[in-house]
């Protein structure tokens, strides 16, 4: 089952995080959906955050939030890998999202984006410019390429970023928007009648969080091995 948990930029799953991942993976996939990010949040009540994509790229709704929510909910209250009451928020990337994988560097290449890396990496931790994609470094390594804004290139492997995401540009906007068969107002009929190509690779754009409502019958009860009604964000 280790090989099914994704390898995630950020902070890497040790510990419990680990174990849901490993027990919400297989879950997700049947469903169509893959792990973008993983997060247990607070001692008392728990909160498990997840944010997922669709496995074809396409938009996530708040429904596909539910559905997951419901899903993974059922398998941890059974394999109850936090003890006592937990609450389980579920959500999409967003446009501006985190950059959690490998692949997102190649669908995202030629937008902006910022990172932060664990170590320094010639003299600095913070990078900001635009994706060129990934590369092949020392041992089979990958690592991400941007070039910044004095037109140097940045390789930063994978396994020591610390965080990533997406700047919100209106090339990203376009981009996205175009994806989810949508046109700018002001874009002329000529152009509207024109093919669009879009300029993400693959599909998914996703937009902001917005918070869900807790269920006021459960929220706060102790329930042993059963999680709370928590958020279903898009």
């Amino acid at each position: 089952m280790e090989n099914d948990i994704p390898h995630l930029t950020g902070p890497h799953l040790t510990g419990i995080e680990a174990r849901i991942a490993e027990r919400i993976v297989p879950t997700l996939a049947d469903l169509g959906f893959e792990l973008v990010r993983l997060s247990v949040l607070g001692r008392e009540t728990p909160t498990i955050q997840v944010m997922a994509d669709r496995a074809d790229g396409t938009l996530i709704s708040v429904e596909d939030c539910e559905q997951i929510s419901y899903a993974i909910g059922a398998v941890l209250d059974v394999d109850d890998p936090i003890p006592g009451a937990w609450t389980l928020e579920v959500s999409s990337a967003g446009i501006d999202r985190p950059l959690t994988r490998g692949k997102d560097w190649e669908r995202f290449a030629g937008h902006l984006a910022k990172a932060e890396t664990d170590l320094p990496i010639d003299g600095r931790k913070r990078f900001s410019g635009i994706i060129l994609g990934l590369r092949n470094v020392a041992d089979e390594e990958q690592a991400a390429v941007i070039r910044l804004e004095d037109g140097a290139e940045a390789v930063l492997p994978l396994s020591g970023i610390r965080k990533a995401r997406l700047v919100l540009t209106d090339a990203l906007i376009e981009a996205s928007a175009a994806l989810m068969g949508a046109r700018p107002a002001e874009e002329s009929e000529d152009e509207a009648s024109a093919p669009r190509v879009p300029k993400l690779n693959p599909l998914k754009p996703g937009r902001g969080s917005r918070p869900g409502k807790k269920n006021p019958r459960t929220a706060g009860k102790k329930l042993p091995g059963k999680h709370l009604p928590g958020k279903h964000l898009h």
